[in-house]
């Protein structure tokens, strides 16, 4: 199965089709009287999709195992054909569009099942989805193209040549993979003046983003915090509260962190753990998603 854990849950919707057509006017004549022998054709196969969906992963290797918050099952009749719309909530790291798609292939079948003894012509057609949302693609920024960012390692032992540095390298993966530019990337020591002096260098220079790993934690030598805050226009503890609750759930020692965002004018300043987990991890909790940032601003409204 594919790896997931780096997600973060979203609100997934998806609604999938299926059309059951039948070859005479006697067989819509019957579902709608309920004169079918085998019972309720409608009720049995919602019934029928219900469980279809739920089993979806029983079935099909590589579907997650996840939470089904909503199965939603409508008929429209039209003629000789049944449409059968299946919607499907859950908030969860991954989507629902397979699990839409087979409660939708479930409930026609059961219907063929059920109609077939009083239709010899019934013919399922049409099975797809047919809309999706919640996935990376309903959050990706018309604003993203332009933006810069400067990566700083703050660390004194990596600074004096005597560790190398792989968390900054892992901030700098993931920018790239979100399509942001590097306008630099630093090492300096633990020192509140070289901290100070950096983020003004380069909130000065047009930096859209500067990124600190290291120098977050409890120890005597941990200031990034500290040389930052009395800087920041204004804090962002939803970004703070979003990197260490995803950080929570992976490993207990998360919460110790203390991470700091916030900006200076139009420059987002991020102050990250300097483990290469924690600076992994925070990445992947916030992006892409915190680039939404830079659209308002830019002076664009909330969607």
């Amino acid at each position: 199965m594919v790896d997931i854990t780096h997600k973060t849950s979203t609100l997934r919707i998806a609604t999938a089709q299926a059309v059951v057509k039948v070859s005479k006017p006697e067989t819509i004549e019957a579902i709608q009287k309920g004169t079918v022998p085998k019972g309720d054709v409608l009720a049995m196969s919602k019934a029928a999709g219900l469980l279809g969906v739920k089993k979806t992963p029983n079935l099909l290797p590589d579907c997650h195992p996840l939470p089904i918050e909503y199965t939603g099952i409508d008929y429209t009749i039209d003629g000789l054909e049944i449409t059968v719309l299946v919607t499907i909530k859950t908030i969860y790291k991954t989507g629902v569009e397979v699990e839409a798609m087979h409660g939708a292939s479930i409930v026609a079948l059961n219907m063929y099942d059920m109609l077939k003894p009083i239709d010899k012509g019934v013919e399922i057609h049409h099975i797809k989805l047919l809309h999706k949302k919640g996935g990376k693609s309903d959050y990706k920024d018309k604003f993203r193209s332009d933006l810069k960012a400067v990566v700083i390692v703050c660390s004194d032992t990596i600074s004096e040549g005597k560790k190398e540095d792989k968390a900054g390298k892992a901030i700098l993966a993931k920018l790239e993979q979100c399509d942001v530019a590097i306008m630099d990337y630093i090492i300096i020591p633990d020192e509140i003046d070289h901290i100070q002096q950096k983020v003004k260098h380069y909130q000065e220079k047009g930096a859209d983003m500067v990124i600190y790993t290291g120098g977050t934690g409890l120890s005597v030598r941990d200031v990034t915090p500290e040389a930052l805050k009395p800087l920041l226009d204004r804090t962002i503890p939803g970004i703070e509260e979003a990197i260490r609750k995803y950080g929570q759930d992976r490993m207990p020692y998360a919460m110790l962190s203390r991470s700091v965002v916030g900006t200076i004018k139009n420059t987002l300043v991020l102050a990250l753990p300097g483990s290469t987990n924690g600076a992994k991890e925070s990445m992947d909790a916030i992006f892409p998603e915190v680039l939404h940032v830079f659209r308002i601003l830019k002076g664009a409204r909330h969607d």
